[in-house]
């Protein structure tokens, strides 16, 4: 029987945080034991006593960045999904999940990821990636009939997926620098540049009960993270070409953040990149270092348009996707 470490994290508070583990636990066809991750959590009495539950408390919140990896590197197994502390897997889901990574030629895998209510409805079948590194919720809100057959994705819900240790490790898992929020979208891209291929199992269903959640700081780190990737996961000259849409694009981003009330996060994201130089040249030599394709080959999965959720909060115009979808199909040729 196949062994699988789940790892969860906590922080504040966590009303479904005894369920979601209990969940875990009562997978069929599996061995699991479960890394909890307390980043500082009022719920943490509500996991259930059990030999297969871990709990390490770092004594600090670490960010979902930081859990995750500190939970990878405690877990025993090495076959690893993450599961949010807000979504109850069905009993097979871990083990559907699982079995895609038996394909070497996998790294990573990305589980159905439904809202609660019936008819079932996605929060997310994989996320989409345009190439100014925007990620979203892929088929957000749709109903869920029209997107069960397995596929391959441009990026993971990092609500729930697994990898194989040998691929955490490659790629050096999440950046803890981001903190939170658009690791996903690095991850997955970066398993893209290493030669791995990322799958998108409808049958490992999870019920994620999400609130889209708005705060200056998300934002800040929404902004800041993507940034980082713009900056490092391309090559110079990729970035060079990319620059006509990129300074433009700020602009814009900068707009709707005036008109949202965080234009100093927005601000604050572009000084945090001025700032950082040195880290920033750091994370490219480890990037490239763990790529195994060129750049042609892995920004095939990227999107020409953002087609981003209303309720997201970030509108492209119809124009303004025009262009940009004109402008990628005009480039991506050259961007080697």
């Amino acid at each position: 029987m196949t062994q699988v470490s789940v790892i969860i994290l906590a922080y504040g508070d966590e009303p479904l945080l005894g369920e979601c583990v209990t969940a875990a636990l009562d997978s069929n066809d599996v061995e699991v034991e479960v890394v909890i991750v307390d980043n500082g959590s009022a719920s943490i009495g509500d996991v259930p006593e059990d030999p297969r539950v871990q709990v390490i408390t770092p004594g600090e919140n670490t960010g979902f960045a930081g859990g995750c990896n500190l939970g990878a590197s405690q877990a025993n197994f090495d076959r690893l999904v993450f599961v949010n502390s807000d979504l109850i897997v069905r009993p097979d889901a871990i083990t559907l999940l699982n079995a895609r990574l038996d394909d070497e030629a996998v790294g990573l895998a990305t589980g159905a990821v439904l809202l609660p209510g019936d008819p079932p409805r996605v929060n997310s079948i994989g996320n989409p990636i345009h190439y100014l590194l925007f990620s979203w919720a892929g088929a957000f809100g749709e109903p869920f009939a029209n997107h069960n057959s397995e596929e391959s994705v441009a990026g993971i819900s990092g609500a729930f997926f697994g990898c194989r240790r040998d691929h955490w490790d490659h790629v050096h898992g999440f950046d803890p620098v981001f903190f939170a929020y658009a690791e996903d979208a690095d991850l997955s891209l970066r398993t893209w540049q290493s030669g791995k291929s990322i799958r998108f199992e409808p049958r490992a269903v999870g019920i994620h009960h999400y609130q889209f959640t708005k705060n200056n700081t998300k934002w800040f780190l929404l902004e800041r993270n993507r940034l980082i990737c713009l900056s490092t996961l391309y090559n110079r000259r990729s970035r060079w070409l990319l620059m006509p849409v990129v300074v433009p694009v700020e602009l814009g981003v900068l707009w709707a953040a005036w008109r949202g009330g965080w234009a100093r996060e927005k601000i604050n994201s572009w000084r945090w990149i001025l700032a950082n130089a040195a880290y920033l040249r750091e994370r490219r030599h480890i990037v490239d270092n763990a790529k195994r394709v060129n750049v042609s080959e892995w920004t095939n999965v990227f999107s020409g348009e953002m087609h981003i959720p209303a309720e997201f909060g970030l509108r492209v115009p119809a124009p303004a996707n025009w262009l940009l979808g004109i402008y990628w199909r005009a480039i991506v040729s050259r961007v080697a």
